[in-house]
């Protein structure tokens, strides 16, 4: 055991004090967040303004095509092929053009462009022609479109738990939907990360020669125990880094968009009064809506996150060390990672399964399927932290957590026959024949 830690201690140092650990540490959460901030600045900023000229021979919708920062339109009486010569011309960037319509059969709009629309642009054009024919058909049959409008029912179905005790208590499915995928993508990136990473460690030691001097005084079994666990260290460690960097970045951007979010609120009362619009009027003014934070703390609350916790750091770890020890048992058999990619895909399958099969467990986390996946220990890692939000009976997770035990137990037992002789063979093809007969060879 006392060479295991050392071995741990030395696969842990070597890695946490490089500077690239240290950069991507640090890096990471920035990036993380300025990714998050360009989608939502872009998504926010909307496309580019574009002027499109409108032919309406119709005469029917000369109201319904209002300038937006997004389209400027300027409806012409020109004929339509010098309205579309000043579009070749780059006068405008496009052409729509309604020919005299038939409401009971409107056919015959065409939009003229010098490159294909986007599909948003067309999609909202044809909304508002449809629209209008929706109106005009209403006035024609005498119906009140108010009437209509008020006919519509929008009714929201809260979700109550309920439990033995005869407690009740409020639950977000779209929370727990958004905890299980973060969980489960997070467990899975860090198998395959770190796996490779163990995998690649136990190539390079093997080609330069280092681990026939190691091998002298240590046992096999103990090297890549000590490797495995001493990786999994580094990532859980750069795992929770990364978690506090994210909550203090977060805190500090929050609380700065928080105070411009109040000094704009003030800006904008300011002008209201020296403008003199009366208080009710400025209460009468669009805004923000309070209760999305009270929505968003609700779903987080309505989830067991304390048995989420508990959940991921378990699952990370013995899922980690289930796959870590097969991808050091096949660095230890190959002479590069070239060779090793034959072997990496069988065992990364039942991973990219579980990662597949997650919109259908979603659809029925207590379902049969969902069980039994979230019980096999190579799928349990990413389908249980799916199935975890939505709340799991106890005994099921019990049941799952000693089956993972179970499963890494076994393939480090397996990784270790392997490991024990394949560490020291150089030069040798190695195939599924040959893994056998290192696996059934006795000692």
């Amino acid at each position: 055991m006392n060479n295991i830690g050392l071995i741990i201690s030395r696969e842990y140092l070597s890695r946490v004090k490089k500077k690239s650990f240290i950069i991507m540490t640090l890096l990471a959460p920035i990036l993380f967040g300025g990714f998050l901030f360009i989608v939502g600045w872009t998504a926010s900023k909307g496309s580019d303004e574009k002027n499109i000229q409108v032919v309406d021979e119709s005469g029917m919708f000369s109201e319904v095509f209002i300038d937006s920062d997004d389209n400027v339109f300027d409806y012409t009486t020109n004929s339509l092929d010098d309205a579309k010569a000043k579009v070749l011309n780059g006068d405008y960037d496009g052409l729509l053009y309604i020919p005299k319509l038939d409401v009971d059969s409107p056919n015959g709009v065409i939009y003229y462009a010098p490159n294909n629309p986007s599909i948003g642009m067309v999609s909202g054009l044809s909304r508002k022609i449809e629209g209008e024919i929706e109106n005009i058909k209403l006035r024609r049959s005498g119906l009140d479109k108010e009437v209509l409008e008020s006919l519509k029912a929008d009714v929201d179905i809260n979700t109550i738990n309920l439990t033995e005790s005869g407690d009740e208590k409020e639950s977000s499915s779209i929370g727990a939907t958004a905890v299980g995928y973060v969980a489960a993508f997070l467990i899975y990136m860090f198998i395959f990360v770190y796996g490779a990473m163990c995998m690649r460690g136990v190539v390079e030691e093997k080609t330069s020669r280092i681990i026939e001097v190691v091998i002298a005084s240590v046992k096999p079994f103990q090297l890549m125990m000590g490797k495995v666990i001493g990786i999994a260290s580094v990532g859980l460690t750069q795992f929770i880094l990364w978690i506090l960097l994210t909550i203090t970045i977060s805190t500090v951007a929050g609380a700065a968009f928080m105070d411009g979010r109040a000094d704009l609120n003030k800006q904008q009362t300011e002008q209201m009064e020296a403008m003199d619009i009366p208080q009710g009027d400025m209460q009468d003014m669009p805004q923000n809506d309070p209760n999305i934070m009270e929505k968003l703390t609700g779903a987080i609350e309505s989830i067991n996150l304390p048995m989420v916790v508990v959940s991921f750091l378990f699952y990370f770890l013995t899922g980690y060390l289930l796959y870590g020890a097969l991808f050091a048992a096949i660095g230890s058999a190959v002479d590069s990672d070239a060779d090793a990619q034959q072997f990496m895909f069988p065992v990364t399958v039942p991973l990219i399964f579980a990662i597949v099969m997650l919109s259908a467990v979603l659809n029925d986390p207590n379902g049969s399927l969902a069980f039994w996946l979230s019980m096999i220990p190579f799928t349990s890692p990413v389908i249980m932290m799916m199935r975890v939000p939505f709340g799991v009976p106890v005994w099921e997770l019990a049941v799952s957590m000693v089956l993972m035990i179970g499963g890494f137990l076994f393939t480090i037992w397996l990784a270790s026959r392997i490991y024990r002789i394949g560490i020291l063979m150089h030069g040798t093809k190695v195939n599924y024949k040959t893994l056998g007969k290192w696996i059934m060879m006795k000692n």
